[in-house]
């Protein structure tokens, strides 16, 4: 390659991709391939989500059926039924979305010399190949070893939600934070009461459990959702400081200074959640398309799965 279109690697030199590498590639940018079923295979994640999906349901468990459902005001358990409930399935639709989008993954193994003619690069102009999954590295793109892909704008990744946070998909990791952060301290608030309401009737009645399970329920309860509270609470604010400062965790962490030009709070903001500020910032349905589900000529450990 001439000094016109250098490449620098980032930890080794590797080849350049040609022939049926070179398809599988192209085959990979299509726009078929782009709305293939984005799921990570690691079980250590799969794990972390499954407790996930558990602790919410458990929680939904005890406040519907140990606190509400016993109560003797009507309008008190319909009216915390039905917010704490509605609360549970949007944050669960929120870690479902974070999980199932790409969050920016760089095409496999772009880095092809047809690829490389086609940057019509300028003298002197450098870009950065990742050794690991051979793809040009755009500015601001890491590579995750769980995910085996570079990920733009890759903020971390996060065993909970099975997935990276980057590009595509940091809103819905926002929202989930919220909405778990919100049904934690509804669930508190909730425990608080029934404990004061039990304790005045002498647990006779406040329940259709025994004392001691009510009681035990309600504990694990708390804990669950005071430690679930603080963690999302922690990394809702984190990540709301991420974005308003335009600056991911990975970078802060690096302490790199910017080689690019900064947005307005905002600007990331609206880059993040999508146009003008309205209802469908904090809807984790907006925007959802089904996606095509069409079988892969090899999967070469890659992060997509398609069934």
């Amino acid at each position: 390659m001439s000094s016109g279109r250098r490449q620098r690697d980032v930890e080794q030199q590797r080849p350049l991709l040609d022939g049926e590498e070179e398809e599988e590639e192209e085959e990979e940018r299509s726009p078929e391939a782009e709305r293939r079923l984005w799921f990570i295979p690691d079980c250590c994640g799969m794990v972390c989500a499954f407790i996930t999906w558990f602790l919410v349901f458990f929680a939904d468990f005890v406040v519907t059926f140990v606190m509400l459902l016993p109560s003797r005001s009507f309008w008190y358990a319909v009216v915390n039924g039905v917010l704490f409930n509605s609360l549970a399935v949007l944050a669960l639709a929120s870690h479902l979305r974070t999980m199932l989008t790409d969050p920016g993954a760089v095409p496999k193994g772009n880095a092809t010399k047809k690829y490389m003619e086609s940057l019509q690069l300028k003298p002197g102009e450098v870009i950065y190949k990742c050794p690991k999954c051979c793809s040009i590295k755009p500015e601001r793109a890491h590579h995750c070893s769980i995910c085996k892909r570079c990920i733009r704008k890759m903020d971390h990744h996060c065993p909970w939600v099975n997935n990276c946070v980057g590009e595509k998909n940091q809103r819905f990791f926002v929202l989930f934070t919220m909405y778990v952060a919100l049904i934690s301290s509804h669930a508190l608030a909730l425990c608080g009461y029934q404990f004061i309401s039990c304790v005045r009737v002498q647990w006779r009645e406040c329940s259709d459990f025994s004392p001691p399970v009510t009681m035990m329920l309600m504990i694990f309860l708390c804990m669950e959702s005071l430690l679930f509270f603080t963690f999302t609470a922690v990394m809702f604010t984190t990540q709301l400081h991420s974005i308003c400062s335009d600056e991911t965790e990975i970078e802060r962490l690096k302490n790199q200074k910017p080689t690019w030009e900064r947005q307005t709070r905002w600007a990331g903001l609206r880059s993040v959640f999508g146009g003008q500020p309205s209802l469908l910032w904090v809807s984790p349905f907006a925007g959802l398309k089904l996606p095509t589900l069409l079988p892969r000529r090899s999967w070469r450990g890659g992060a997509e799965f398609s069934v």
